[in-house]
């Protein structure tokens, strides 16, 4: 298998500024939390990142926990990346995360400086490159003082192994604090990642998003089609394939009642009304908003990235159109 990439990439793809730092990001950027791991196809993996990067796509996120097993995501990117698409690492912007459990003993979870350190560690002998465009804290840490963590994350850019850092799952009030501390250390702290779509509005409640316009930081969405529910896998129901027959850590099965999959119809006549599927239209809804400047995709086929970049077409909504949803949703 060879790969050469798109001359024409760049002019398929949105690029936002990263709050106020120099750094531009993708509107659309691909997530690896799923279907990259030891359970997925390697040839896939290939042709996914290969479709993403013909289309503009040039941010590629990871975390050390992503799997399955923890850290295979990261060993079947860096194949993928310094096999086939090396001459085009400075083109990329590639990150990882460390805050979930990730190996065993009281040093490999959360957010110590012991903890952040060796992690990325391990994640940069996984990828086998030298450095992360951005390293992210995964989660906050109610044991460890929030100084020591953000100075963990600025001795590793004073290291030259990340060039910017992030945080992800932080609220709104939590986000200005360490941001202070960042900013005393001069340290280039520009995103945070949070979850976010039409049927869960945490950022909206907490804080974050609104943080995100005040401190001038850019925001990346995750999970923004709800784990599959906003896609028209569930418009016949549960399909037997689905996340939450396979996979029953993000998505339960009692959760999906009538009343979930009614709105998940209605939402999608307002998605044909627009000429866009129901991904496109959530995608599109979660790009809207103020504070966002990149909406994470997952993807197990190449064609879905192909289907959900369409979402770039039509990015506009009417305000009856905003309303609608937010009745069907809320």
């Amino acid at each position: 298998m060879n790969y050469h990439a798109n001359e024409n990439r760049y002019n398929l793809m949105k690029y936002n500024k990263c709050g106020e730092s120099g750094l531009k990001l993708p509107a659309v950027s691909l997530g690896m939390w799923h279907n990259f791991g030891d359970t997925g196809d390697f040839e896939n993996m290939c042709r996914m990142c290969f479709t993403a990067f013909d289309n503009g796509i040039t941010h590629f996120d990871l975390a050390n926990n992503y799997g399955p097993s923890a850290g295979s995501a990261e060993i079947n990117f860096g194949k993928i990346l310094n096999t086939y698409m090396k001459s085009h690492r400075d083109e990329m912007v590639i990150s990882t995360k460390a805050g979930y459990y990730m190996w065993e003993g009281p040093y490999g979870d959360f957010g110590s400086r012991k903890y952040l350190i060796s992690s990325l560690d391990q994640s940069l002998k996984r990828m086998n490159i030298d450095y992360v465009d951005i390293f992210y804290h995964h989660r906050p840490d109610p044991e460890t003082p929030l100084y020591e963590t953000m100075w963990a994350l600025n001795q590793i850019v004073k290291s030259g192994k990340a060039l910017y850092v992030g945080l992800s799952n932080y609220d709104g009030e939590t986000m200005k604090k360490a941001a202070d501390i960042l900013n005393e250390l001069h340290c280039p702290f520009i995103i945070n990642q949070n979850k976010y779509s039409i049927f869960d509005r945490t950022v909206e409640k907490n804080g974050i998003l609104d943080a995100c316009v005040s401190e001038e930081k850019g925001m990346i969405v995750f999970s923004p089609l709800a784990q599959g529910l906003l896609t028209e896998r569930y418009l016949k129901g549960i399909p037997s394939d689905s996340r939450i027959k396979t996979d029953g850590r993000f998505l339960n099965e009692n959760s999906i009642s009538e009343e979930l999959l009614q709105k998940v119809h209605k939402l999608n006549e307002i998605a044909e009304n627009r000429s866009q599927t129901l991904a496109q239209m959530a995608l599109s809804w979660v790009y809207n908003k103020k504070g966002v400047t990149s909406v994470l995709i997952g993807a197990s086929k190449p064609e879905q990235v192909l289907e959900n970049i369409k979402m770039l077409e039509n990015t506009t909504f009417s305000q009856e159109e905003l309303d609608i949803i937010d009745n069907i949703a809320l």
